[in-house]
């Protein structure tokens, strides 16, 4: 630019040159404007992206709205940025086309260009790109595992990793939140995690340990498995060494170790299981010595004590005379040395392991009490007992005691003090040079280990045997019963190479009933420290592990433990620094033969799984369905398992063959269509896409669908109908007023916008109808029937959706005039949508009177036998007779008989009325009802005079009761939580119509019906004004309300449909006797109107027998309730009938159980009986005498027995004889009492008194006495403790006394019965806290104070643990010996865990 000077001698551009920038910089803002109003009317591009890459996101949608002339490049960069993913890493590709081909990402072709539809919806796919899953981008640099990270900025984590954590945080470890990596891809560390099977987290970290200390790893390649002399999978050593070589050369993120874990011989079980960490370790290397001691191979470096040589190490246990120098000791080998953090019932603890160290070495002094007895002074001397190291082990491994019990609660705990510990650690100063150079005269024990350490100088023992080993965790089938043998000596070591350099840091998260453990191990290759925290591996710096030493951040004084982390270091491992000895990690190209053989299988077997799970990711899982042509014509379901780029051709073929349709239908008669299955709606069909992929039609891979398929038949003749999106189905009934008949569905497609006049049309040229006169009525749901009447109104409009159901009826009578809810159309839709169908079990012997006959009679019993035979055959031509008039009437009622109003008559009083608009349309079954109900009557008097006459019968009597039925013990207790109300358990059934183009005729059923009835419930509208009662179960309102003086009915009613036919039960349980009658009712009958129908068939009145419904698991309850209706009953349902009186109002039945309280089983259950309100105890007892000698064998006198109040399994308040149910004693439906026998008189003579069962412990016999009952006057404990004193002989002074837990006989263990209850509370009555007994029933146990627990034996004890054990298992009560009951740590060498035949 040209610049000349101004007046102030400052250059200023030359004014030319000035107008005409500015006038360049106009038309440059002129232009972008020109660019933005062009952008803002340029079309825009719609893109739903749906991601098919995971199951968690494939049911998630990415929609990006795009101008048409955006690149290809450009919209890849916009959805990587959208999804999170690399750029790169991923394809996309159309998802609504047959074209499956990728998109370019490199293209720089617009959207436009490329196919995209403006102003539409565009569906694309996200799409794993060369089999590999997209790469997650990093929140900080967009890139995951980019190379230009340093080792600060990489993405680590340590520490127990959230239950919900979110992926790719990258922040710097900070206590309590921890970094960790991605966990979508592997680690980029190059190491393998382990995948955590539950609980299995402290067996992840020992393995990881192991395979990170070269030594161990590189004995374990060269030791070779013998397939001959072995199976591999219980082969321990074996399994180590595939793990190993997987998480040296496996590409997954992380491997399992089931196989590890079954070849311990632990079952899944075990994964749920948490166990210590220092407690795994030991008894696994002893499981690998003794596996390495049973095979042949005893070559270098790998033998049988390669465990010691490179864990063991050796101390000295002495004890040293101070007035002689006298010293005893012995020599004890270890695996592990174990630091206590805090000193007992010390405050301060250890700040660091060499602190602890020194504790461990220093001696303690013996005096006082604790004097030695010296050998050499023969007297008891002062002496120093102590410890000393005379030999360490290559691999050093320290356990530090974070587990300890506080006494003044009880329980265990974990302690969180700090204790540092260096990186490197010099052993020297800890050494005993003169005594590891003195001869040795004493043979070397090896102790074990015990529960937290092997060797601490207050575990010590001389006894060590191979039973120990058991103890230990190793349960060996076949083990020596010798003592370990000794180990050659190892040199010693020079004291001054005795520097250990830390490797390996187990860490543990939590408390003491629970947590997480991981490992921090640094890696001798490249010398970086990893954190291991089962499936992920990431690096970590010094820092990370100085913040396990554990502690608090600041100085809190006394309280620091409390305040401080819960995780923090526990097992720690220090490798000898000896290059001599150091070993390096063996390379692929350095393992030995059969290492390289057992590579390359591991490689085929990983290729072939991640094939198949390529196979699986690319398959879409379906529901299919069928509407079987053979099969009775069910509508059968699978599961279609199809890869996406399988054409819908194959599919079809897999699915017929899936179907088993082969040599039933033709393949080409079958076609898969669009279903759904919820609304049974046929959604569309595929014409012409007969090679199009699945994952096309079903729009991709899915873990689940919104729709199903179904596999559609037709007949060679017939031709597939189209179906197109949109349309709605319809189901067509059509309704025969003469006949009171319902045709099968015939179905047909419609469109929503079509009219009532077009809908009507389609319907006539489907069923060839009347247009003109068809009525239409369209069920909406299961209580509305709607009448289309309106000619031009849209089946939208009216309520059409997906699938529907609608009756026609074309023909000329006059119910066209009539209104639609007064018409006979409508009474026959109601019917319809109301009749349920039943399964009635008639009993056996019906009627059910004989024996009570012949009992009466007295005569001779050959005589009376035949007698009753020929009462049975009368009566049962009776019941033939009855049931052919039933038909008649029935077929009457069909053809349209009518009889006259007049009819109608007090005789039919019992039967259920509801009320009718209009008594002059109603339909003509009331009248046939009535003389249905003058029969009965007439069957009655006819059935009593076949049974032996009024005079003699049992009909006579109408409080006659039938033997009750036997029950076992398990239908007993199912009944115990019946309650009166049968609920509804069981949902509507819906029959399934046919969805296939066969044409079916109508199934006309004997009652007219339809085979393919709605069952479920539909209030009348005529019903609307009736009230429902729910009254108490025992109340029958009966029907006497409903008549007036003169009898007659009040309100104009007509009678609720009943048909009942003979049927033979498929299962063949119908035969020996049981009848079985299908019965077709209408649920809105009453149960009293039911079982009045159900007369003529049972052979009894209705007061005669008892109606039990049946569930899908054969349990029955019976129904009392006689003025509820059948609503709750739904088709198929299944009734039992039973002889016995029922019950009248006011009457409750009552289950009779016998209480026992010395036996093992104190609950025993006698009979069903009656006790009626206003009754006293003693009427009842009374009533209860006979039956009890009848059916239980069980003859009392009156006084002998009483009756109690049974709350589940617990004996309650004793009711006392003048007592009257309802007035002073609440009873229920269903109600259950205790009946106790007494062994002398009742001693229960007032409310006021209280009776206590008292239970005797005495501790030196380990041994609980039978229960005796107290009866106390008052609720006072010193008359309590005054009673058991005078039954016992224990003197006032020395008795104790506690409640007992849990419910009746409240059994407990002896072990710990002593010290488990609160014996003695400080109470001075019974009814205040923590007793509270304020009832009959409580269980109390007693003992005295000064006699000791019998002194037992270890084998002893565990003798009477087994047996406590299985008598407390017998008796269904929990066994817990200890406050935190922990299953043992075992490893099976033998495969599997032996069964204790004494635990049986």
């Amino acid at each position: 630019m040209e610049m000349v000077p101004s007046e102030e001698n400052q250059l200023v551009p030359k004014e030319g040159m000035f107008w005409s920038c500015r006038q360049s910089i106009f038309d440059e803002m002129k232009k972008r404007f020109s660019q933005i109003e062009n952008a803002a009317e340029e079309p825009r591009v719609l893109c739903i992206v749906q991601d098919t890459t995971n199951a968690k996101t494939v049911n998630e949608r990415l929609t990006l709205n795009l101008p048409a002339s955006t690149t290809l490049s450009k919209l890849f960069e916009d959805v990587a940025h959208k999804a999170s993913y690399v750029n790169g890493t991923f394809d996309l590709a159309w998802g609504k086309s047959g074209d499956m081909g990728s998109l370019d990402p490199s293209s720089e072709m617009s959207l436009t260009e490329s196919g995209f539809e403006p102003g539409k919806r565009n569906f694309l796919q996200l799409t794993d790109k060369d089999g590999e899953q997209p790469q997650i981008a990093s929140d900080e640099s967009g890139t995951a595992g980019s190379s230009g990270l340093d080792d600060s900025s990489q993405e680590r984590f340590i520490g127990p990793l959230p239950r919900d954590g979110t992926v790719g945080c990258s922040s710097d470890y900070s206590s309590p939140s921890y970094s960790y990596s991605s966990i979508l891809n592997k680690s980029d560390t190059g190491y393998v995690g382990l995948v955590n099977q539950a609980m299995t987290c402290y067996l992840n970290s020992l393995l990881q340990t192991l395979f990170m200390t070269p030594e161990f790893r590189n004995a374990l390649y060269n030791w070779e498995f013998e397939e001959s002399e072995e199976d591999p999978v219980t082969s321990i050593p074996y399994q180590l060494q595939r793990l190993f070589l997987l998480l040296q050369t496996s590409k997954k993120r992380a491997i399992e170790t089931t196989d590890v874990t079954r070849s311990f011989g632990w079952d899944s079980s075990e994964a749920w299981q948490q166990h210590d960490v220092q407690e795994l370790c030991r008894v696994m290397f002893d499981a690998l010595e003794q596996k390495w001691k049973q095979t042949e191979q005893q070559f270098s470096p790998l033998t049988a004590d390669l465990i010691n040589q490179l864990y063991q190490g050796k101390l000295k246990d002495y004890v040293r005379c101070l007035e002689c120098g006298y010293e005893s000791w012995r020599i004890d080998t270890y695996l592990d040395i174990p630091l206590v953090i805090r000193p007992f019932g010390a405050s301060q603890a250890y700040g660091s392991v060499e602190e602890a160290l020194q504790a461990f070495v220093q001696p303690e002094t013996l005096d006082g009490a604790n004097q030695y007895f010296c050998e050499r002074c023969k007297k008891k001397c002062d002496a120093r007992k102590g410890l000393r190291f005379l030999h360490f082990p290559y691999l050093l491994t320290l356990q530090l005691k974070r587990f300890d019990f506080d006494y003044s609660t009880m329980h265990r705990i974990k302690l969180n003090d700090r204790m540092s510990f260096p990186e490197e650690l010099d052993m020297g100063p800890f050494i005993d040079v003169e005594d590891e150079k003195s001869p040795q005269t004493e043979s070397c024990t090896d102790s074990g280990a015990e529960n937290e350490g092997s060797c601490h100088s207050d575990q010590m023992s001389n006894d060590f045997s191979a039973d120990d080993g058991v103890d230990e965790g190793i349960c060996l089938e076949s083990a020596s019963s010798t003592e370990r043998a000794l180990k050659p000596k190892v040199p010693s070591l020079n004291t001054s190479s005795l520097t250990f350099e830390l490797f390996s840091v187990m860490v543990h998260s939590g408390s003491a009933a629970g947590g997480h453990y991981y490992a921090c191990i640094k890696s001798f290759s490249d010398g970086q420290w990893y954190s291991f925290n089962d499936q992920h591996v990431s690096k970590i710096t010094q820092e990370d592990i100085r913040k396990t030493y554990g502690g608090s951040s600041g100085s809190r004084g006394y309280y620091s433990s409390a305040f401080a982390s819960s995780t923090n270091a526990y097992m720690l491992i220090y490798r000898l620094k000896d290059p001599s000895r150091n070993a390096k990690y063996l390379d692929c190209d350095d393992f030995p033969e059969h290492i390289k053989h057992l590579v390359q299988r591991e490689k085929e077997s990983e290729e072939q799984e991640k094939r198949q799970r390529e196979i699986e990711r690319n398959t879409c899982k379906i529901k299919l369905f069928c509407m079987h042509p053979v099969k009775m014509m069910a509508m059968m379901e699978n599961k279609l398992d199809v890869h996406k780029d399988k054409t819908l051709r194959e599919a079809t073929e897999m699915a017929y063959k899936l179907m088993e349709l082969d040599g039933v239908v033709p393949l080409d008669c079958c076609r898969l269509v669009k279903y759904d299955e919820f609304h049974e709606y046929l959604e569309r069909s595929y014409e012409g896409e007969d090679d199009t992929p699945m994952g096309l039609l079903l729009g991709g891979v899915k873990s689940s669908y919104m729709f199903d398929l179904l596999l559609e038949t037709r007949r060679p003749e017939q031709v597939f109908q189209p179906y197109k999106p949109g349309e709605v189905m319809v189901k067509v009934h059509v309704v025969d007023l003469k006949t009171h008949t319902i045709t099968p569905p015939v179905s047909i497609r419609a469109y929503l916008n079509q009219s009532i006049t077009e809908f009507k049309q389609l319907i006539a040229q489907a069923t060839e109808l009347s247009a003109e006169t068809m009525r239409v009525v369209l069920e909406r749901c299961y209580n509305d029937l709607r009448l289309l009447y309106v000619p031009n109104k849209t089946l939208k409009a009216e309520g059409f959706f997906r699938s529907n159901k609608v009756f026609v009826e074309s023909s000329e009578s006059p119910d066209h005039q009539v209104t639609f809810t007064d018409s006979l159309l409508w009474k026959l839709l109601d019917r319809h949508g109301n009749t349920i169908r039943l399964f009635v079990s008639l009993p056996v012997q019906s009627p059910g009177t004989n024996r009570t006959i012949c009992q009466k009679v007295g005569g001779d019993t050959e005589e009376c036998s035949e007698g009753s035979k020929g009462n049975r055959n009368s009566v049962e031509a009776i019941l033939e007779e009855s049931t052919e008039k039933l038909k008649n009437l029935s077929l009457q009622q069909q053809q349209g008989s009518s009889t006259s109003d007049s009819q109608k008559s007090s005789d039919t009083s019992d039967f259920e009325h509801i009320e009718s608009p209009s008594p002059s349309q109603e339909p003509d079954s009331s009248s046939v009802s009535a003389v249905v109900a003058v029969d009965n009557r007439e069957l009655e008097n006819r059935i009593r005079e076949a049974s032996g006459g009024s005079g003699g019968g049992a009909y006579s009597d109408p409080e006659t009761q039938f033997p009750g039925e036997e029950r076992s013990d398990s239908e007993v207790n199912n009944d115990r939580s019946t309650s009166s109300v049968d609920s509804d358990i069981l949902s509507s059934s819906h029959s399934s119509d046919t969805l296939c183009n066969a044409d079916s005729g109508p199934i006309q059923l004997a009652n007219g019906l339809d085979s393919h009835s709605i069952t479920s419930s539909r209030r009348s509208k005529a019903n609307e004004g009736k009230k429902e009662t729910w009254d108490t179960a025992e109340e029958d309102s009966g029907t006497d309300s409903e008549y007036d003086e003169n009898g007659k009915s009040k309100t104009e009613s007509y009678y609720l449909y009943f048909r009942a036919e003979p049927y033979a039960q498929e299962d063949g349980s119908g035969e020996g006797g049981q009848k079985c009658v299908l019965v077709n009712v209408d649920k809105r009958i009453t149960l009293s109107a039911f079982k009045q129908n159900l007369e003529p068939f049972v052979g009894v009145t209705s007061t005669q027998f008892k109606v039990f419904r049946v569930y899908a698991n054969n349990q029955e309850f019976e129904s009392v309730r006689l003025n509820e209706t059948l609503s709750s009953f739904s088709d198929d349902n299944k009734i039992t009938i039973r002889l016995g009186r029922a019950l009248k109002k006011g009457e409750y039945r009552v289950k009779v159980y016998q209480l026992l309280v010395n036996d093992a089983e104190p609950c025993k259950f006698l009979v069903d009986t009656v006790f009626a309100k206003g009754m006293t105890v003693k009427q009842s007892k009374e009533e209860l005498m006979p039956q009890l000698k009848d059916q239980c064998k069980l003859d009392l006198n009156i006084d002998k027995f009483r009756l109690r109040k049974k709350t589940w399994k617990n004996p309650g308040t004793v009711f006392l004889d003048y007592h009257v149910y309802e007035e002073d004693i609440n009873i229920s439906s269903n109600w259950e009492v205790f009946l106790e026998v007494l062994d002398g008189p009742e001693k229960m003579k007032s409310m006021s008194q209280l009776a206590v069962l008292t239970r005797r412990w005495t501790p030196a016999q380990m041994k609980l006495e039978p229960f005796q009952e107290v009866v106390l006057e008052s609720s006072s404990v010193e008359e309590l403790k005054e009673k058991l004193s005078e039954i016992s002989g224990i003197p006032l002074e020395n008795l104790e006394f506690a409640k007992g837990r849990g419910t009746f006989p409240c059994d407990i263990s002896v072990l710990e019965i002593h010290q488990d209850l609160d014996w003695n509370p400080k109470v001075s009555t019974l009814n205040v806290w923590p007793l509270y007994i304020c009832d009959d029933g409580a269980v109390v146990f007693y003992r005295d104070s000064t006699e000791e627990p019998m002194e037992q034996s270890e084998d002893e004890r565990n003798e009477l643990m087994k047996k406590e054990s299985s008598r407390l298992l017998k008796t269904g009560h929990r066994v817990s010996y200890s406050p935190r009951k922990e299953k043992a740590l075992k490893i099976y060498l033998d495969g599997g865990p032996v069964k204790d035949p004494g635990q049986d």
